[in-house]
């Protein structure tokens, strides 16, 4: 639960912010003001996740009242609450968080929240030596305190599917059938219990040969088994919550925006063939796909063109059949007039797209390449 703190000097805007919060369930509001002064005489004692901060008040005003906080309250975030939106970018000058208009919106609250959360479970586990993070895209691979385990091995193929498996469906009981029927569906059910047994064994002295606190458990009378993931962190699972929590590209978050691209590495469990992860694959590099053109068009808009062709780059990399891609960089190149380079997407494309797929480009790629070719040969 996230430890808030509400000043505004209108009393019904208090009572308006607080019921919001309490029906969100989140967080426990430890201490309200109406009077600015008065909440800074007490703010050292608050300790604080969240402080929600008007800003037009009188004796002292909300901007002043931050920097003040930034001092007494270092590990606290800032929050502003505004009728008006004159103050947005002076706001995020003095470090807050967030910039929240009246009326508050519950959804727009909500996301708030699980921004703060996310983060303050992030810097939790960054101060931590000993953290455990898990990465998913492309290969599982364990992290302890930002530093990689190299040591550890899997005793066989089976017990790294198996505990994909269980990482993906974390801290939910998986029945043993479902396991067997997963891994060894050709084994009669008596054989393919024992297989699932010793795979389980071989998991648990892999992690504890590499000191890898995590925990799997008999669960449901020892019907089925579940990975307790305690307070580990997953990569994919962190990479979603910040996309899924950020507003649309705008001058405050961009490079929030920005981070989250470079940590969408791979796709989930791509270096393995595991029909089983196909649709979480799929949803998440769909997500990527879209949070990536939208920093793309954000670029486009402030015509900030280096940027707009490095972040299709990556676009392309991540998504090599994404025409739309290699479109937008033929025609970035184009304006840059590196033609060169323009023919150089072009080949590109064709020759992976016959190469994987056997098709041609599309109708609409080859058009803007033959208009282009008249023009420029």
């Amino acid at each position: 639960m996230l430890r808030v703190v509400l000043i505004d000097d209108e009393r019904l805007a208090l009572i308006q912010l607080e019921s919001t919060l309490r029906a969100l369930g989140s967080t426990i509001v430890t201490a309200t003001y109406t009077n600015p002064l008065l909440a800074m005489s007490e703010a050292a004692g608050w300790e604080a996740d969240i402080i929600f901060l008007d800003i037009d008040m009188p004796g002292l005003n909300g901007m002043e009242a931050a920097k003040q906080l930034e001092e007494c309250c270092p590990g606290s975030a800032v929050v502003f609450v505004s009728a008006h939106n004159t103050f947005a970018l002076e706001a995020f000058e003095v470090s807050a968080q967030d910039y929240l208009l009246k009326p508050v919106s519950r959804d727009r609250l909500s996301r708030t929240l699980q921004r703060i959360r996310s983060r303050k479970v992030n810097q939790e586990q960054t101060d931590k030596p000993d953290s455990l993070l898990i990465r998913c895209f492309n290969a599982i691979q364990f992290e302890r305190g930002g530093v990689p385990i190299r040591d550890f091995r899997w005793r066989t193929s089976k017990a790294q599917e198996l505990f994909a498996f269980l990482l993906y469906h974390q801290d939910r009981i998986v029945v043993k059938d479902k396991l067997i029927e997963l891994l060894w569906p050709e084994v009669s059910f008596k054989r393919a219990s024992t297989h699932l047994y010793t795979a389980i064994y071989q998991i648990r002295q892999s992690l504890k040969r590499a000191d890898i606190g995590l925990v799997i458990s008999n669960a449901s009378v020892g019907e089925g088994y579940m990975l307790e993931s305690g307070d580990t962190q997953i990569d994919a699972v962190l990479w979603e919550e910040g996309v899924v929590s950020l507003d649309p590209v705008d001058d405050h978050n961009v490079a929030e925006h920005e981070e989250l691209l470079k940590l969408y590495t791979g796709d989930f469990l791509g270096d393995y063939e595991y029909l089983w992860a196909e649709s979480e694959r799929q949803r998440l590099r769909n997500l990527s796909l879209q949070h990536a053109t939208e920093l793309a068009d954000y670029y486009i808009v402030k015509d900030n063109i280096t940027k707009a062709v490095s972040t299709y780059q990556r676009i392309i990399e991540l998504h090599p059949y994404y025409e739309p891609g290699y479109l937008a960089l033929m025609e970035f190149y184009n304006r840059l007039g590196e033609l060169s380079f323009v023919q150089e997407q072009y080949e590109k494309l064709r020759s992976l797209l016959w190469r994987d797929l056997k098709l041609a480009p599309s109708a609409k790629v080859e058009r803007w390449y033959a208009n282009w070719k008249r023009l420029y040969t």
